[in-house]
This record gives C-alpha cells, structure tokens and sequence, in this order.
C-alpha cells in the first residue's frame, strides 16, 4: 500500500515519476486566468486565520459543506471563523475521490508543512499551526506568491475598473512578479439584464460622456480597451452561457440597445444577436492589441432563487449546461476570421462532452507561426478532478497536439490554490509516462521532459507573450 500523499503521488510509473521530479516540479507557474483581487496584492494582506485564506469565496468548499447538510449560517452567515473551519474539516474526509480532498493536503503540505491528514479531530491542531504561520511575513500575499514560484498573474477586471492596483503594484519595486488585467466584457454585453442600464451609466461616467447610441457603447469599450492595454493587458475573457451567431442589421441593434438602456424585455433572439455583434466588433479590438481571447461557457448560473436571492451569485449553486453550442461556434469563430478578426483564443466549455468538439475546433483555424491559434483551455470547473483532467488530456491528444497545450490555471479566488498547478503536473506526467510504458511512445526522456516543461509554462508564456 502507497502512503498518502508521499513525495511519488499520483505518479504510478518510473517514467512518470522521473518527467515530474527532473523536469516539471521546478517549473515556475503562470496563472492567466484568475479571479484573485489585486488590491490584496498591492496591499501585501495578511490574513488572520486559515477560514479567512480559505473559505471566504471558495464556492467549492461551500458546495461540498453544504452537501453534508451543514446550515447555511456556519458556512456564509454569522458563525466565527473557527467554527466554520469545524464544519469543512467535519466534512472533508467524506469527499473521497474529490479533488478538493487532493488540493487541501496538498496546501497543507506545501504552505504550512502538515503532512497529516484534516478531519473534526486535527481540526483544533490545524487551525493553530495555520493560523502561527500565517502571521509570518512570507505567508503574506506577496509571500505565498513567491513561495508558489509564480512569475505572473492574470486578474478579472471589468472594463469600467480604474485599474488603480495594478497600476500601484507595477510602480512597486520591492515586488517582481507580473501582475497583469484581464479584460472581462460580460456587463456590458448583457442587454437583457436588469443590471444593463446602470452598467452603460457607470461605462459612461468613466469615459466621461453619455453612451446614447449603440456606437457610443462600442467607442467607449474601445477607449477602456486603449487603457487596459497601457496597463499591461493581453488577455480578456468571456463568460456565455452558450455560444451564438446571430447576425443583425445597424439598424436591428440599435433598436435592441434602446431597449436594453429602458430596461425593457428583451428576447432570446434580441440577446444573441445583440452579443453576437459585440464579439465580432471586440474580436477585432483583440487583433489589434494581439490580445488573447478567452471564452468560457456551459454553466447554467444561479441555480437556486432562494440561495442566489439571499447570498448573491458565485455562491456553489451553479451547473452544468447540456446546451449544443457547436453550430453557432464554428459560425463565429469562420465569421471573425473572415474579417481577419479571429484572435489567439482557448475555449472551455463546462460540459466535458464538448470536449471533442473544442479539440477538433483546434485544427480548423490554423496560423502560420503559431502553434494552435485557437486552444482547448484546461479541463474547467467541474471538470478539473483526477479523471475529468485524465480524461481532457486523452482527448486532446487524439484529437490534437498535446505538445502544444497550455497547461494549467487556478481560476480561483484563493492565494493558496497554486498547488493546483502541482496536481494537474503530476497527472500529465503520469499519463504520458503510461504511454511510454505501453510501448506507444519511444522512451525518449529528454524530449519527453522538454514537452512536459513545455506544457507547465513555455506554451503559455510564448502564446500570450508575457515574457517571462
């Protein structure tokens, strides 16, 4: 029987275990796609006690709590820190096969040097180690950052956001690491949303003139762009439900946008080709700055009414979405390419049986000097657990070049989820280390350990050109 956790985990051939150990363990980390704050970073915040590090806005935790039937009120509400940190060690050894059970050790290890395990007994013993810890300098944000080895960082910023963290953290010379906005449009494409006319008031305010028409929308997004690349921007991100093409008339979309701004309903075919239009006109902006475009979509958001009413959205009641979006994706991405408006771009989907679809998406829209100009982005979400990651990356490389995969990303909200990188390492070196032992392919360990550092950073930092 292995130990849990030992330094071999999850590596179950010699193979394996030689790519991870002299080739992918020392790879430093770009995480591209995140939802850390950077005023946390600019502020160098250190936290109190390991609830406030760990269970405050991981809606993976709270998912997993609320599974054992724990009240809302010792998960979100009113109850301490250390009782709510009771409530998720109670739990977690009933997630058996999660990987949040992985990725908890796995922090625990790394961070704070516990090689137990975290159940209702050690939870006493847990929290004062982590909580002792944290209140050394090098468990400050800054700290766990340069401890994880991460070069650069990717946040989500709204295109109305002032930027102002960014822009002080890159006037800090005490600290190194690239901290970079991700452009994120989705307010400001969702015109059936209640929430769309006090958005075009904010976008206004910041550009400083009243946005009445459809082009002045499209103007004033295309100043914020300007900005964002100033700022360092190469990377934007779209969250869709599904993805559509429906193309509309100057005319059509002015009509929709009025409508929007009244806050009056709109339909389902007013919506797509409202977004539509918005893709197209931003995909060029991308082209222009080079900026690589990301798409995320297949959740179905919010669930739950009564729980979205109380907490808000992002609060663990989300899903997966069986939606066909395959036609319309080949319509958009032909249609921006057309235009020579197509972008570098990486697409997930949340349902893992669109897998294929985004794979073989890879080959159809190829560009010279570029290894995969549009991507399958890591297995996402729901998807990143030991088998959905087995089993994208078995995909990927039959359907495509797995040589060319952009490897991992937190897409947490959490300074200590880097340790996901390391998880997501020790799978891919092992599956390919299966390959080699099956005789499918040649054991060639030095090419085989440039294609693995390749696909923890090298891939990526070329492809956004983060130059790192």
């Amino acid at each position: 029987m292995k130990k849990f956790m030992d330094e071999d985990f999850l590596l179950s051939n010699e193979t394996a275990k030689k790519l991870y150990h002299d080739y992918a363990e020392k790879m430093p980390i770009i995480d591209y796609h995140c939802h850390i704050n950077p005023q946390e970073i600019a502020e160098d915040r250190k936290f109190d006690n390991i609830t406030q590090v760990w269970l405050y806005g991981d809606h993976y935790k709270w998912r997993m709590i609320r599974a054992c039937g724990v009240e809302e009120n010792k998960i979100t509400g009113t109850a301490s820190d250390r009782e709510r940190f009771q409530m998720f060690a109670e739990a977690l050894p009933r997630a058996i096969g999660n990987p949040l059970y992985h990725w908890t050790h796995l922090e625990l290890k790394r961070y704070f040097g516990y090689d137990g395990v975290l159940n209702g007994d050690t939870a006493e013993e847990v929290w004062n180690l982590c909580n002792k810890k944290l209140q050394s300098d090098e468990m400050s944000a800054r700290g766990i950052i340069k401890m994880s080895n991460v070069k650069c960082i990717a946040t989500t910023d709204d295109p109305a956001d002032s930027l102002e963290w960014h822009k002080k953290i890159k006037e800090d010379p005490t600290f190194d690491v690239k901290v970079l906005p991700a452009w994120r449009p989705d307010k400001a494409m969702n015109v059936d949303k209640d929430t769309f006319p006090g958005y075009v008031e904010t976008l206004g305010g910041v550009v400083g003139r009243k946005l009445a028409t459809f082009k002045d929308l499209l103007a004033a997004l295309d100043e914020r762009m300007a900005f964002f690349n100033e700022m360092g921007c190469v990377n934007c991100d779209h969250g869709l439900e599904y993805v559509m093409f429906r193309p509309a008339s100057d005319e059509e979309l002015e009509a929709i946008y009025q409508k929007g701004l009244k806050g009056e309903a709109i339909s389902e075919c007013e919506a797509e080709k409202f977004r539509t239009a918005m893709m197209l006109h931003l995909g060029a902006g991308y082209v222009k700055y080079g900026w690589v475009m990301q798409i995320h979509y297949g959740a179905l958001r919010n669930t739950n009414t009564n729980l979205f009413k109380k907490l808000g959205p992002d609060i663990g009641v989300d899903a997966i979405s069986g939606r066909d979006s395959s036609g319309a994706l080949f319509q958009l991405l032909d249609a921006m390419d057309q235009k020579g408006a197509l972008p570098k771009t990486i697409l997930y989907s949340l349902n893992p049986n669109d897998n294929a679809i985004l794979q073989v998406a890879m080959g159809c829209f190829p560009s010279e000097g570029v290894r995969n100009k549009v991507q399958n982005g890591a297995a996402w979400w729901f998807s990143d657990t030991l088998p959905g990651m087995v089993n994208h990356m078995i995909s990927y490389a039959s359907l495509g070049v797995l040589g060319n995969f952009l490897g991992m990303l937190t897409d947490s909200r959490s300074f200590l989820s880097y340790t996901r990188h390391e998880y997501y390492r020790r799978i891919l070196c092992n599956q390919i280390g299966i390959w080699v032992e099956n005789g499918e392919y040649p054991d060639d360990i030095e090419y085989l350990g440039k294609m693995v550092q390749d696909i923890s950073f090298n891939n990526t930092n070329e492809f956004f050109g983060f130059h790192c």
